[in-house]
């Protein structure tokens, strides 16, 4: 019942957008998105809201389907393996994947796993971060989506659209540095062209492997074709830029013998405070500047270039901090754990020998005693923590079992109004009553 309504909520939302008598399933550009609504409904859960939200519940998403020898969660385990986060928080969380479908929760097992459209949200996010990583061009990023698809036989046509128009703004970029004549604009964008040099590369190959194939149909072969006349057309602007780097190398001014030359003399003025090239101005003019020759639009904007772009540059650190040693382990404060309360608990379970009330049992000086026996009563029988080692363990290995009713009873404890109607059994007295009932 929630999903029909909500698609027609929808609908009338996105009609109410459009002018009168467009209709949203007409659209061409608007039917991809119609088709894809339950993928973008799970984004949509994933992303919406304050950022701190959103990261959250990548990281629990994230978290839950990354445990790759045991893809099923039970609700303690979830709790247990993400406890730094707030218990009310992560319930909230885990509802809300749940109710997006990107959790399935099976009522059979009582158990959550990722699903698949979970699965596919993980995928694309895993993707896009590790390219992140040292791919500011986001050429990587497009050219690796391209090359999975043709791995498997489904070439997009808007995955080649993307790339095509990423390498038409990355050869407007270099155009307009070569354009501007400035040496420090062309060796910036030979840099930049050098870090997307591989990708390019691949991208070649891809896209002759794409061009290659008989069953691709024409409008994507038209744009594997664009494609590959701009990755021929990146891969000749080195040279490019070399011929531009050796125009104004020869038209460079050198100062008499000395071996400097007009670069040098730049680069040392912009090495200098700004008082110092104040002082340079003192006395030289004594009139205003006649400006009627002067071009003002373009004299602010070499200005701000030379003011601004330029000293953000020269003061850009790039260099990596040195390494330090790691602390001796030896060295670092190792404090004891205290189980006297766990302990003392321990030998007095363990000498039970006939049914006990649970009110009986949570007997403790105040109310954070009594609540810490009670929260320690769920680990009796529990296989994972019986199998582990230490004070729980041990606990969790006691031949006791916990019995608890629906009902509220007084326990008469110190802070303590109302507790669950329980009782713990030894496991022997437990299975005889099952049997005789």
């Amino acid at each position: 019942m929630g999903g029909p309504t909500d698609t027609t909520v929808h609908d009338e939302r996105l009609q109410d957008l459009f002018r009168d008598g467009v209709v949203a399933e007409d659209l061409p550009a608007v039917f991809p998105l119609l088709r894809g609504r339950g993928l973008l409904r799970a984004f949509s859960a994933l992303f919406h809201g304050g950022e701190a939200q959103v990261l959250l519940r990548l990281l629990v998403l994230r978290t839950l389907g990354g445990r790759t020898h045991a893809t099923e969660w039970t609700p303690q385990e979830i709790r247990d393996h993400l406890a730094f986060v707030d218990a009310v928080k992560l319930e909230t969380v885990v509802q809300r994947l749940k109710d997006h479908e990107l959790l399935v929760y099976d009522t059979e097992t009582q158990r959550y796993r990722v699903g698949p459209v979970g699965r596919k949200a993980l995928g694309a996010l895993a993707t896009m971060l590790e390219f992140e990583q040292d791919d500011d061009d986001g050429l990587g990023y497009l050219t690796a989506q391209l090359a999975a698809g043709q791995a498997v036989g489904r070439v997009s046509v808007d995955e080649l659209g993307h790339l095509l128009s990423r390498l038409s703004e990355l050869k407007e970029d270099f155009d307009r540095a070569v354009l501007s004549g400035s040496e420090h604009r062309i060796r910036r964008a030979a840099v930049r062209l050098d870090s997307v040099w591989t990708w390019v590369e691949k991208g070649t190959e891809v896209v002759a492997a794409i061009t290659e194939g008989d069953d691709l149909e024409p409008a994507a072969h038209r744009l594997a074709q664009a494609v590959g006349r701009a990755q021929s057309a990146l891969l000749r602007q080195a040279g490019v830029f070399q011929r531009e780097l050796n125009k104004i190398d020869q038209h460079r001014v050198h100062l008499g013998r000395t071996g400097l030359s007009s670069s040098d003399l730049v680069g040392w003025l912009r090495a200098q405070p700004v008082e110092t090239l104040a002082g340079f101005e003192e006395g030289q003019l004594t009139l205003p500047l006649p400006a009627p020759f002067l071009h003002d639009q373009i004299a602010l904007d070499v200005a701000e270039y030379e003011l601004l772009e330029r000293e953000r540059l020269a003061a850009e650190v790039t260099t990596l901090p040195a390494a330090e040693a790691p602390p001796d382990t030896a060295d670092l404060p190792m404090g004891e754990e205290d189980l006297r309360y766990l302990e003392a608990w321990h030998a007095e379970l363990a000498a039970i020998a006939a049914p006990r009330e649970l009110a009986e049992t949570l007997i403790g000086t105040d109310y954070a005693l009594s609540a810490y026996r009670l929260s320690l009563l769920g680990l009796l029988g529990d296989p994972e923590s019986a199998a582990l080692e230490g004070g729980t363990a041990e606990l969790a290995r006691l031949p006791l079992a916990l019995e608890i009713e629906p009902v509220l009873v007084d326990p008469e404890l110190p802070q303590i109004a109302l507790v669950s109607a329980g009782r713990l059994r030894p496991r022997t007295a437990a299975k005889d009553t099952t049997e005789d009932a």
